[in-house]
């Protein structure tokens, strides 16, 4: 049933920009898929995480996905399916499918996290995967659900033909590895923590779904690059260097910090939707310094 999609390299997760009334801004959408495009990447991610995906409106997120696709060219497409119910992913997937996406990436139900165990979790990515029109990747992340994506379920899960892959965000090395060695070379592990970027890719990841990228896309697309020739020291500094950005802008302070760098960066930031909130000048300052200190904004110099 899967059709073939690329998963080797880098994905930013992208946000979704807003007008001062708190509209989507596809215009500002574009503006930045426009400075994306001589970086590198893979393919782009719509309404993942840091799309804010839970805060969009079913025709909201089709033109997004609509608008990425009008400017990924050959490049991958990815659709964040965020849905608490089988039935509800499944209709996803398809919205996804029509609005121009080559796979998607779909969430653990997490609302009666404790009933989430392997057996309920093992049926509800294979119902999804039967039943969608495009590849199915699994998305692993904990901090956000309470849902934990065992790797025993990964393994079972991967032997679906429409299931392609993982992104697990969840920063545990021990159980990315495991995911790694209990799959086949046709499914994908990409890590979503920029923080591990470098070992997620010398154990065997095969790419990455960043917020970095959306901020340093080339930097994370140099270390990528430098361990496929085998770099190892120069994909080492390059984590180094990247590593407290990807912190501040994920575990510290979340979408609102991720268009905060983004603006500092060059690209649109602006405010997320209610409830969350713009950081303050004090934490921008501090976004001002950790990426002045990474070495990839000499504007900020």
């Amino acid at each position: 049933m899967a059709t073939s999609v690329n998963l080797n390299g880098i994905f930013p997760p992208l946000p979704t920009p807003f007008t001062n009334r708190g509209d989507v801004d596809l215009d500002a959408l574009s503006a930045d898929l426009a400075q994306y495009k001589a970086t590198g990447l893979a393919g782009y991610v719509a309404l993942g995480s840091n799309g804010e995906a839970v805060h969009l409106s079913a025709d909201e997120r089709v033109r997004v996905i609509e608008t990425i696709r009008g400017h990924a060219g050959n490049l991958t497409v990815i659709a964040g399916v965020n849905e608490l119910t089988t039935s509800a992913a499944v209709d996803a997937s398809h919205r996804a499918a029509g609005a121009g996406a080559h796979a998607v990436l779909v969430i653990t139900p997490y609302f009666y996290k404790g009933a989430m165990n392997h057996d309920v979790l093992y049926r509800h990515f294979n119902d999804v995967a039967d039943h969608s029109p495009v590849p199915v990747l699994l998305y692993n992340v904990p901090q956000n659900t309470g849902v934990i994506i065992e790797p025993a379920t990964t393994a079972a899960l991967a032997r679906h033909e429409n299931i392609v892959g993982i992104k697990d965000s969840s920063g545990n090395m021990g159980a990315l590895s495991e995911a790694v060695r209990l799959t086949s070379a046709a499914f994908s592990v990409l890590t979503g923590n920029g923080g591990i970027l470098y070992p997620s890719l010398a154990m065997g990841a095969t790419g990455a779904v960043l917020a970095l990228a959306c901020v340093a896309p080339r930097g994370c697309v140099e270390l990528f690059d430098a361990v496929k020739k085998g770099e190892h020291d120069k994909a080492r500094q390059l984590q180094h260097r990247l590593a407290p950005l990807s912190h501040i802008i994920t575990a510290g302070l979340g979408v609102a910090g991720l268009k905060a760098a983004l603006e500092l960066a060059g690209f649109t930031g602006g405010a997320p939707r209610a409830p969350l909130r713009q950081v303050s000048e004090i934490d921008r300052e501090r976004i001002r310094s950790v990426m002045r200190g990474t070495g990839f904004f000499p504007g900020l110099e």
